[in-house]
């Protein structure tokens, strides 16, 4: 039977590569994000080329109460949902002191509140089915703070946190979480969080968002719970427990800062 994925932050980077996967595997789609324009020119060629169902659904997820019209429409149409991908999320270069309050709210709504909400409200809904599969995207980020993206990072902290608290909640459930913790990535995220002249992406050879939705969607079928794409972002991600925080500190400056 086909499985159904709703994938917020679809129109774009991991999660607009996340729907080619599944769309692969047969599986009918629910896409989220706020461009309704991107959202029907993507439903289109993925119906025409997979033959399979996509229903769209325009929403800022970083308005109030926006997981929950998510949700109720999804419920008032009768659409069940195997796979939950909280994808969508965005970050911010620069400190605090410079960053427009604004966008750091706008920042945390989207990648604490809704992926929380959204969680939250499916949740429940899976464990009534006695099946299901949510995958929340996270960072390499996660493992340690990040002067001048200090929201950014924190926000992902608490996405690794929360998502490894409530695998634990739900394994005897017929669920998995799996947090997807990539690192710097070819996504088009580096443009909008203003850091492409940072010492994390500048001159690297990154990894592309199909490699990384690829990798996250083949993890998140075998249930693993924390996955990290690529040996050198495994390498720095886990290594950070080995030294004291005040030089990963100025280790994770040294390396956001512009060269």
């Amino acid at each position: 039977m086909n499985k159904t994925a709703l994938i917020t932050g679809a129109t774009s980077g991991i999660g607009y590569e996340l729907a080619y996967v599944h769309a692969i595997h047969g599986g009918n789609l629910v896409l989220v994000a706020r461009s309704k324009d991107k959202l029907e020119q993507l439903m289109l060629n993925l119906e025409n080329k997979y033959f399979i169902n996509v229903y769209i659904i325009e929403k800022d997820l970083s308005l109030k109460d926006s997981a929950k019209d998510v949700y109720d429409e999804l419920i008032k149409n009768n659409i069940t949902i195997d796979y939950l991908i909280n994808n969508a999320g965005f970050g911010d270069f620069g400190f605090l002191v410079n960053n427009d309050w604004a966008k750091l709210e706008q920042m945390i709504n989207l990648n604490i509140t809704a992926l929380t909400h959204l969680t939250k409200l499916f949740v429940p809904y899976m464990i009534k089915k006695g099946s299901g599969k949510i995958m929340n995207v996270a960072s390499t980020a996660a493992f340690q703070p990040g002067p001048t993206m200090a929201v950014y990072y924190a926000t992902k902290a608490y996405v690794l946190s929360f998502s490894e608290a409530i695998s634990n909640e739900v394994k005897n459930k017929g669920i998995t979480v799996t947090t997807l913790c990539p690192g710097p990535t070819k996504s088009g995220f580096q443009e909008a969080a203003s850091m492409n002249e940072s010492r994390l992406v500048k001159g690297r050879i990154l990894a592309t968002s199909k490699q990384v939705a690829e990798y996250g969607y083949n993890a998140m079928l075998k249930g693993k719970s924390v996955v990290i794409p690529g040996i050198l972002n495994n390498l720095l991600a886990n290594s950070v427990r080995f030294f004291p925080r005040s030089a990963v500190l100025k280790i994770a400056r040294f390396i956001q800062d512009k060269r």
